[in-house]
């Protein structure tokens, strides 16, 4: 019989997948050898093909994607900020699809602007995007923009980034 969570091959009286661990008791007690592979049937269509569905619905609808947090900011460090231009531009996109906001500016021209104004106009992308994660969060007028807004001119962008993304990560169930 096979896996309902990742199709790898199991014998029978297994209670769980060498593979990935997934809990197959209830697969195999009580079935027999037909019974097995129609319940599996039934579990790979019920366990497999909506779980991608939903993760493909959740990239393509736009709300976002789940990032570690730590990883982010060490390869920003170690790529000495070349990562976080990768990161800004995706902040910026996951949070205007999760705000609903999708003609807002594109996060390739977040970067332009930035760079072009010396970084001037970072100071309104992060108040911009401090009303996004209070959209996201479902507190619209909480001064999420203002801290965003403080934390940058004191030159702690870096911990705007982790707040935003850490808006997401909860958006998106991760």
């Amino acid at each position: 019989m096979n896996c309902p969570n990742c199709g790898a091959n199991v014998d029978e009286g297994t209670k769980f997948c060498p593979n990935c661990g997934s809990d197959i008791s209830n697969v195999t007690s009580g079935a027999g050898a037909g019974e097995s592979n129609q319940n599996n049937t039934a579990d790979n269509s019920s366990y497999g093909q909506p779980e991608y569905q939903q993760t493909y619905e959740t990239y393509t609808g736009g709300s976002g994607t789940a990032r570690n947090i730590v990883v982010c900011i060490i390869l920003s460090i170690v790529t000495c900020g070349i990562y976080s231009l990768y990161w800004i531009y995706c902040l910026n996109e996951d949070i205007n699809s999760l705000s609903g906001n999708e003609n807002a500016t594109s996060g390739g021209m977040v970067i332009l602007f930035s760079i072009i104004t010396c970084g001037i106009y970072s100071f309104y992308w992060c108040y911009k995007m401090g009303e996004g994660v209070d959209t996201i969060k479902n507190q619209p007028g909480a001064s999420t923009p203002i801290l965003f807004l403080v934390l940058s001119i004191f030159g702690l962008g870096i911990v705007n980034f982790c707040l935003m993304q850490d808006a997401i990560n909860k958006a998106v169930g991760a």
